[in-house]
This record gives structure tokens, C-alpha cells and sequence, in this order.
């Protein structure tokens, strides 16, 4: 009976020891997506700021729950006690208990509002303005005072300040960057502004942060943040058409992609004379980017091939598994060759 009675304590130490590992995994800086590791003055303003609240909850736990022990040992009820005496209100205790949440609240809030205010303004030396548009369940670059448009990586020179409008073309999505800026909503016909700086160089992982529909744990991005030379060399590139391929598979690849496979009806091709929807993601230079499905998979010839094969199983709900010729008519899908021509078309445009 003994053993039957310690096994559900044993449990529950098993239990709470699995909880811990994973909250203090959660913190670990090395993760792709942890906000302890700040790279730039927004994040990092938001790192002291949640430390500076969460230093506050600790002292207030601390205080409130040696309070409260204190009061349930010492006046525990103990054999012989008759009832206790029997009181109504205590002024000065209430008044106490009211002023002092009253006074950390305010010692919060002089950081917070100071922190919102500091993020929400953006510099005057901003040397970069960039539009980014969520949609589900990708995202658009675009860069006015450039004329380049992009999606799903946004590339940023490195330690400059770049000026961001937030826009939606459908439901509420939410632009996030953990190591670079904090996360903030993009709601339909309400644009959003905010500022951020890498200062660090290296690809960074950007996240939608307010849920958005069946994908929207797939609506990722790519931050690239690069000295200003390799910034303006990859413009530079963006800016150039698309090259007309010479090899023979890729220029039937294109001859399908601009008639019958009828992908010119949501996606642009600079260069192209047909493909100049924004319906979908800019694929002029697609075979460019690190990553294909807006960030959930790498650029690889086999996993372009999937997403051409399956993108259904692979971002569920995308616009093109609803709309595309290869899904709607098992009749007239895209052959295998057709498939490969596809491939061979898209992984040229760089």
C-alpha cells in the first residue's frame, strides 16, 4: 500500500522536473526564434524591459508569498484554540494593500510607456523604408524608394535604421523578428509602422505571430542582414529581368509557365511578357532565396520538385493547391516531365 501511495508523488516530481527542462529550453539564446538573444536596439530595449517586469513579478511573489506562509504557520489553528477573534476591515491594511500595487504599477509603467514610445517613433536617419504585406500565408517585400519588390526574405543593410509600414491583404497577421524587433499586428485597412535595426550580419528567422488561418504556423520569413556593399550588390540583382533560359528543359519549363501550367496567373517574372500577377509570391529570382513556401523549406531542386508534386500536404491551404491546374483536374494534371521542365525553369531564375 505504501509503495501504491509514494508512486503518484513520484509522478508528479517526473512531471514537474520535465516541466522545468522545457521552460528553460524555451529560454535557451541559441534557438532560432529565442528573444535572449537580441541583435538589434528593439530587441534589446524589450529584453531589459521584460526584465525589468519580471524582476517586479519576482520581488511582488516573494513578498506576497512569505506573507502569506507566514500568516498560514503562525497562526495556524492548534489543538485547545477556540475561535479567533472576529474583526471587519482594517483601515490602514486596506489602504496599504492599495497603495502599494498602486506604486509598482507605476514603476512598471515609467519603463514600459518610455520603451513603447522609443519603438513606436521612427528615426529621422532611417536610410531604408520597406512596405512588407502579409497575405495568407506568405509575405511581400517591397521597397519604394528602390522599385524592388520581393517576398518572403527581407534583406536589410546592416546597422542602418530601416523605416517598416505593416500592411494586410486579408485577415490580421502579426510581423515578428525575434532577435531583431518585437512583434506587432498588421490588420487590414489600418497600416502599422515601426523601425528596426540588425546589427548583426546573418540570416534571421521572422514569424507571424497572431494566428491566421490553417497555415499559419507555415507563414514564415527570412531576414538577411548584410554590410551595405553586399545590400546593395543583391538590389542590383533583384533589380536585373529574369534571364531567358538557353537550356532546353528550362525553356520548355518557361513556355509552362507561362501557357498551359498557367502559373503566370498569380506570380510576377520581371522580364516576362505574360507573368505580371502579385497575386502570389515574386518568383523572378526565386532560385536566389535560401528558402521555397515562405521559409519552410530549403531551396533545393528536390524540395521544389515537392512543392510543384504535393504543396498541398506541404502548407495546407495555400491558394495554389486551391487554384492551380495540377490539382483541380486529376485529368489534366502535370505530368512528371512537365513537373521537371517546371523545376529546371525555376531553379534559373537567379
Amino acid at each position: 500500500m505504501s509503495a501504491i501511495r509514494r508512486r503518484p508523488k513520484h509522478a508528479l516530481v517526473v512531471v514537474l522536473l520535465a516541466v522545468g527542462v522545457l521552460a528553460l529550453a524555451a529560454c535557451t539564446p541559441g534557438h532560432e526564434q529565442s528573444t535572449f538573444d537580441a541583435t538589434g536596439p528593439i530587441a534589446r530595449s524589450q529584453l531589459v524591459l521584460f526584465y525589468w517586469i519580471f524582476w517586479t513579478a519576482v520581488f511582488v511573489f516573494v513578498v506576497v508569498e512569505g506573507v502569506l506562509l507566514y500568516a498560514v504557520i503562525k497562526y495556524r489553528r492548534r489543538p485547545g484554540d477556540g475561535d479567533p477573534p472576529q474583526t471587519h476591515g482594517n483601515t490602514p491594511l486596506e489602504i496599504g494593500w492599495t497603495v502599494v500595487p498602486a506604486i509598482v504599477l507605476a514603476i512598471v509603467a515609467v519603463p514600459s510607456v518610455a520603451t513603447i514610445f522609443d519603438n513606436a517613433n521612427v528615426p529621422e536617419n532611417a536610410s531604408l523604408s520597406v512596405e512588407v504585406v502579409g497575405h495568407q500565408w506568405w509575405w511581400e517585400f517591397n521597397y519604394p524608394d528602390l522599385g524592388l519588390k520581393t517576398s518572403n526574405e527581407l534583406h536589410i543593410p546592416k546597422d542602418e535604421v530601416v523605416a517598416v509600414q505593416l500592411l494586410s491583404k486579408d485577415v490580421i497577421h502579426s510581423f515578428w523578428i525575434p532577435k531583431i524587433a518585437g512583434k506587432l499586428d498588421m490588420v487590414p485597412n489600418s497600416p502599422n509602422n515601426m523601425w528596426l535595426m540588425g546589427e548583426k550580419s546573418g540570416e534571421f528567422a521572422g514569424q507571424c505571430a497572431e494566428f491566421c488561418g490553417e497555415s499559419h504556423a507555415n507563414m514564415r520569413f527570412r531576414v538577411i542582414v548584410e554590410p551595405r556593399a553586399e545590400f546593395d550588390a543583391w538590389v542590383a540583382a533583384q533589380m536585373a529581368p529574369a534571364a531567358i533560359p538557353v537550356e532546353p528543359l528550362a525553356a520548355e519549363g518557361l513556355a509552362l509557365f507561362e501557357g498551359d501550367a498557367q502559373c503566370w496567373a498569380c506570380h510576377k517574372v520581371e522580364g516576362s511578357k505574360r507573368a505580371r500577377s502579385s497575386v502570389g509570391p515574386n518568383l523572378t529570382h526565386v532560385a536566389s532565396r535560401t528558402h521555397l513556401a515562405a521559409g519552410i523549406m530549403d531551396n533545393t531542386q528536390q524540395n521544389m520538385r515537392r512543392w510543384l508534386e504535393d504543396n498541398c500536404n506541404a502548407k495546407p491551404g495555400n491558394f495554389m493547391c486551391k487554384g492551380a491546374r495540377i490539382y483541380q483536374d486529376p485529368d489534366h494534371a502535370l505530368k512528371e516531365s512537365e513537373v521537371s521542365a517546371l523545376v529546371a525553369y525555376l531553379r534559373s531564375l537567379k
